[in-house]
């Protein structure tokens, strides 16, 4: 399933909607630190269960926190204590745009992550 040529928004949108799994994993994207950035040689990465992400915009703005769940289903990260009240008093997760954080340390235990990032480097 290739990217739509036409600009419409309704074509990015289903585009958007009907992706598989693994172009969506793809535009789960975030920034690298500029650490990471000069280590890996790479400005951006798809974010992972386990990375340590800071928030950059919104009310969470300069939290930091490891990502706790990705969804691929709504685009969204969630992050170890970003959470929201609802109404009745209980906590829940506040889902976060992956575009909005940046990466700050790596989940590395990752056998295919680690070969992904030593390509970039040669």
């Amino acid at each position: 399933m290739k990217q739509p040529k036409s600009k419409k928004p309704r074509k990015q949108r289903k585009w958007l909607v009907e992706a598989p799994l693994h172009r969506r994993q793809k535009m789960i994207g975030s920034t690298l630190s500029r650490e990471l950035r000069k280590k890996y040689n790479r400005r951006s990465l798809p974010v992972r269960k386990g990375d340590t992400v800071k928030i950059m915009r919104g009310e969470f703005k300069g939290v930091s926190g490891e990502v706790t769940r990705v969804s691929l289903k709504s685009y969204k990260i969630y992050v170890d204590g970003v959470t929201i009240k609802k109404a009745d008093g209980t906590d829940v997760e506040k889902a976060l745009d992956p575009s909005n954080v940046m990466i700050t340390d790596l989940f590395m235990e990752d056998k295919e992550r680690r070969e992904v990032l030593e390509r970039k480097i040669k």
